[in-house]
């Protein structure tokens, strides 16, 4: 490989490589938001359930690892060592196939997911007690922000402990079709209703919109992830060439007699 090729390929793999620290750096900060998050429903989410703190810890470990892959290919790129290359390509081979793993078993484990999720949050909606629990103000949040009621629908609130055994009719105050226009009713808690009128709510459950807020999240990190497998293979590619090359260059130079 000519002099001129060996120079393009290093700063090619030095350009990749800033950018995989950069990608590295998104990915630990969803990994944070995710962990961090009070508002959304990712905090109902990580309340009642380990394995979402579990794959934050994951994205954040993921992300700076990237970035340490990163800034490891970049000096070995502008410094021509073969030892921190082939560290580097080894590294990146195992980050490229645990992604792959995890992406096949989220797609089959899909529904089961989806299960669980259902389940996480009728457990918080039978357990509700209007308190600043985390959980119960992030849903109380998502049913006023999204205007919805329950996770297929209001009826998911009857299995309540509170409602069920209360004296008089109570409802969310969350789910009150009126406490957007209103600023005397309460925004969270368990509100009284008239025996003889329903419940004031909305009719839509929560479970169609916060798929597809999931959803969109998902795509965002999801292309992310696209965005970095796609990096590494050519940083992969890359330091292989850059790593022969130097090899190349280190016999030439021994001398022949």
């Amino acid at each position: 490989m000519g002099k001129g090729c060996i120079t393009a390929t290093k700063y090619f793999l030095f350009l990749f490589n800033l950018l995989f620290f950069l990608f590295g750096a998104l990915i630990m900060g969803f990994g944070l938001w995710v962990l961090l998050d009070n508002q959304s429903f990712i905090a109902v989410l990580q309340e009642e359930s380990n394995t979402l703190k579990v794959a934050a810890y994951m994205l954040i470990g993921v992300g700076a690892l990237s970035m340490l892959m990163g800034f490891l290919g970049c000096v070995g790129a502008i410094y021509e060592i073969r030892c921190l290359l082939g560290l580097y390509f080894t590294c990146l081979l195992l980050i490229l196939i645990a992604q792959v793993t995890a992406a096949v078993l989220i797609y089959f484990q899909r529904d089961l997911l989806k299960r669980e999720m259902g389940g996480i949050v009728n457990n918080i909606m039978i357990n509700y007690t209007g308190e600043n629990k985390t959980s119960d103000v992030a849903w109380d949040y998502l049913q006023r922000t999204i205007k919805c009621c329950g996770w297929t629908g209001p009826a998911n609130w009857t299995e309540n402990i509170r409602i069920k055994n209360s004296s008089v009719p109570l409802y969310p105050c969350s789910c009150n079709n009126a406490t957007l226009n209103s600023g005397d009713l309460p925004q969270s808690g368990l509100c009284e209703s008239h025996p003889s009128t329903d419940w004031p709510v909305y009719s839509k459950g929560c479970m169609t919109n916060v798929e597809g807020w999931l959803l969109d999240n998902c795509g965002v990190i999801l292309g992310i992830c696209i965005g970095v497998a796609v990096i590494e293979l050519l940083g992969m590619i890359l330091s292989v060439c850059l790593c022969k090359a130097v090899h190349q260059e280190d016999y030439s130079k021994v001398p022949r007699y």
